[in-house]
């Protein structure tokens, strides 16, 4: 096995081919990518904790793959770049090992290129955990009868949902660093998770990306809601960030989302 790595910046790219691979994803590590990877067959897999967050949901999957027999573990958000699998390879720093990964001798605190190496000798899962549906649904808020589109992942966006209000339980920065993948359509409104750490790089967050694309788009803090999880993000999201147009809709940092929703 050579200690190079399959680096996927989304877990969702994961196919057939890994198998058996070591993966060093971009995602964040909450239960659904993790189910992806564990259906995928992959043999061991890192992802970036977001922060861990509310509820650990960040690193949620990391852990839970111990259950299945997968070594996996979490990359410190700060370390590098959330959505870019090579920086992640390449300056990452672990935070959180589960139990099958440490029995490979990761720890917290180890670079990933040396976690890398000492996965060579990770067993193949012999479990699987069992595949997730992540959510899509649309709903009207009470308060003004705004209708909102509620999806656990940006990836179950279509252009169809164009001018749409589009709450998400994905991060806020660009998958690869491709403005292309910001969002697959002209939404009116987008909300994503800050994922732990705040950058104003228009290299590395979507917000800039859609501000060209004339998208209002927020990030909601890690804190107050769980990654991976629009309804947390509609109902307990408190706003971290904001893009031009969005200010220019009134949003603001520190305001509860759904108080900016409420109020458009």
């Amino acid at each position: 096995m050579s200690e190079n790595p399959i680096l996927l910046d989304s877990i969702t790219d994961a196919d057939e081919g890994h198998r058996g691979q070591i993966v060093v994803s971009g995602s964040h590590g909450g239960i659904y990518p993790a189910a992806i990877a564990s259906q995928a067959g992959i043999r061991a897999v890192l992802f970036n904790d977001a922060g861990i967050g509310l509820d650990q949901a960040g690193v949620a999957g990391v852990l839970a793959l111990a259950g299945s027999g997968m070594a996996a573990a979490a990359i410190d958000c700060r370390s590098c770049l959330i959505g870019s699998a090579e920086d992640a390879f390449r300056r990452g720093i672990l935070t959180t090992v589960n139990s099958i990964a440490a029995q490979c001798g990761l720890t917290a605190g180890m670079p990933v290129d040396k976690a890398v190496r000492a996965l060579e000798n990770a067993p193949q899962p012999q479990g699987l955990l069992p595949e997730v549906n992540e959510s899509r649904n649309e709903l009207r808020l009470k308060e003004n009868g705004l209708e909102v589109l509620m999806v656990d992942s940006a990836s179950l966006v279509t252009p169809e949902d164009k001018s749409k209000i589009i709450v998400t339980g994905s991060h806020g920065y660009l998958i690869g660093g491709n403005p292309a993948r910001a969002l697959k359509a002209a939404a009116r409104i987008a909300v994503f998770n800050d994922a732990g750490v705040l950058s104003n790089k228009v290299g590395i967050s979507r917000l800039p990306a859609l501000d060209d694309q004339g998208v209002a788009a927020v990030t909601v803090s890690h804190e107050t809601a769980r990654i991976g999880d629009a309804r947390s993000t509609l109902e307990t999201g408190v706003i971290s960030k904001v893009n031009r147009h969005a200010q220019s809709a009134n949003a603001e940092t520190g305001m509860k989302l759904k108080v900016w929703l409420t109020a458009l």
